[in-house]
């Protein structure tokens, strides 16, 4: 399913089908989910493309947050460690229409429901997509059209022991990569306190042969200032 197609593409399963029908000159985009109400697009194109990947997982419903919070059992971590953990987190796929070098999003869809927190106090605080994830030490097995795997380096810069449960993320500068198997995204958790930490994405697939995904915040009229993300409200 993920990857360049040209306009004959379609795809069907148990759960969904999507893809592109001709009426003449008229590409006509159509998508059905089990349950779900059914998209339908026109397209006027004759030698553009479609591209299916897996996007930033902040989008359903729209512009409701632009961070992503993955909480965890507890874990401890000694002073001055660093060690690396590998986590879920929620899907969300991209349809675009390329042509020319100018990419424009189509259709966005799911197969996981939405599920929302607040992160830090009710007058600062900010909304982030909420999931939960198990810990795992090896990459795990997970359906990549559902879920993606995260390797996260989590590195206690300070002289205490520090208690983490939760990890913070910033939309904007996620990196995700994909392939048949796997949707993946490489990041780093610097904690700085008992209280606060920092969080960054890093521009390397999990596995060598991974396809760079489109950054769906680049075909947004909006701009953006790319930073890496801060936990001041607590790791717990």
């Amino acid at each position: 399913m993920f990857g360049r197609h040209d306009y004959s593409f379609q795809y069907s399963s148990d759960c969904i089908s999507f893809g592109i029908e001709r009426d003449g000159d008229i590409h006509r985009y159509f998508r059905k989910i089990e349950g779900g109400v059914k998209v339908e697009k026109s397209v006027i194109s004759q030698r553009g493309k479609i591209v299916v990947c897996p996007i930033e997982p902040v989008n359903l419903p729209e512009k409701v947050a632009t961070y992503m919070e993955i909480d965890f059992d507890p874990l401890f971590l000694e002073p001055f460690s660093k060690t690396t953990i590998y986590l879920t987190f929620p899907i969300e796929i991209g349809v675009f229409v390329v042509a020319k070098k100018d990419i424009k999003p189509l259709d966005v869809f799911s197969f996981i429901p939405q599920k929302y927190s607040l992160y830090g106090p009710s007058n600062g605080g900010v909304i982030s997509r909420w999931a939960y994830s198990p810990v795992y030490a090896a990459i795990p097995e997970v359906n990549p059209f559902e879920c993606g795997v995260m390797q996260l380096t989590l590195h206690n810069t300070t002289r205490e022991w520090v208690e983490v449960a939760r990890a913070l993320f910033e939309a904007y500068s996620m990196k995700i990569y994909y392939s048949d198997e796997l949707v993946s995204m490489s990041a780093i958790m610097r904690i700085l306190s008992s209280k606060t930490a920092e969080t960054e994405f890093f521009k390397e697939p999990l596995v060598e042969g991974m396809k760079k995904a489109i950054e769906f915040y680049l075909g947004r009229d909006i701009p953006v200032v790319k930073h890496n993300g801060m936990m001041e409200w607590g790791l717990v």
